[in-house]
């Protein structure tokens, strides 16, 4: 979801962080395209088998639902520690976008070319995981989901899911916090499945991937692009929130700047 930098590495106090995804201009862009589709590809296996394990374990539907965000809680952690270093981490087409909107107003982050690579190589991986979860499983390897998830109420939730995702990883980049993503992240986003109606999709990509699974994690095609539609509308508000929370004075502005 965010940029970690790798361990031991030393920072001098007056070298600025980079914002979220930020990675050094060494990393060649096919190894943090591989890094996006392979993390967005275990990040969506993880939701998908922990769903349809909690399921064939049990009927009770909130035994499911929190053995479904105790797996994503700590498999999201994982992925972040591990490939954050590469590409930032993102898994997810909001905080790309987001920051490259940020970039474009003279901020760090994702340029277009990157983020032409970004954005197909995360849907390409949430797909691969939707189906490698149902391989391991005996599922069919593709059947549409029918959950539906058009209600309105739900389509709140991904607002208020996404927003909240956004506000906390460029937050955490604004006041220099970006190490503790790994944990900050993951528990975010358990708490969201949680507290949000939807069980905080947050991300176009696995929304795109789960429709492939007509499984508990699912969602049916036709509610696809309601959520997208939300997820970024909650993006845009996240950021939003960011320039009013984390607004520096001008005196700081002169500072960095100088």
């Amino acid at each position: 979801m965010t940029a970690t930098e790798p361990v031991g590495t030393p920072i001098p106090a007056d070298v600025r962080r980079p914002e979220p995804g930020v990675t050094s201009a060494r990393t060649p862009l096919i190894a943090r395209a591989a890094a996006e589709l392979v993390g967005t590809a275990a990040l969506v296996a993880i939701v998908v088998g922990s769903g349809i394990q909690a399921t064939e374990l049990t009927d009770d539907v909130a035994l499911q639902l929190l053995a479904n965000s105790t797996a994503t809680v700590f498999g999201l952690g994982v992925l972040i520690t591990l490939l954050g270093p590469v590409s930032g981490a993102h898994f997810n087409p909001a905080v790309t976008l987001a920051e490259w909107w940020t970039a474009r107003r003279g901020g760090a982050g994702v340029n277009a070319r990157e983020l032409a690579v970004y954005v197909p190589s995360q849907t390409a991986g949430a797909i691969a995981g939707a189906i490698l979860a149902d391989a391991m499983f005996g599922e069919p390897l593709v059947k549409w989901s029918t959950h539906d998830r058009s209600a309105g109420n739900l389509l709140l939730g991904e607002v208020v899911a996404t927003a909240g995702l956004i506000l906390l990883v460029f937050g955490l980049a604004k006041t220099d916090r970006l190490r503790f993503a790994p944990v900050a992240v993951a528990s975010y986003i358990g708490a969201a499945y949680w507290f949000t109606s939807s069980t905080s999709f947050a991300n176009p990509a696995v929304t795109i991937g789960r429709a492939f699974t007509d499984t508990f994690a699912g969602i049916a095609p036709a509610s696809v692009p309601g959520f997208i539609a939300m997820q970024l509308i909650g993006a845009v508000a996240g950021l939003a929130l960011v320039s009013v929370i984390f607004m520096r004075g001008k005196t700081e502005q002169r500072r960095r700047s100088a």
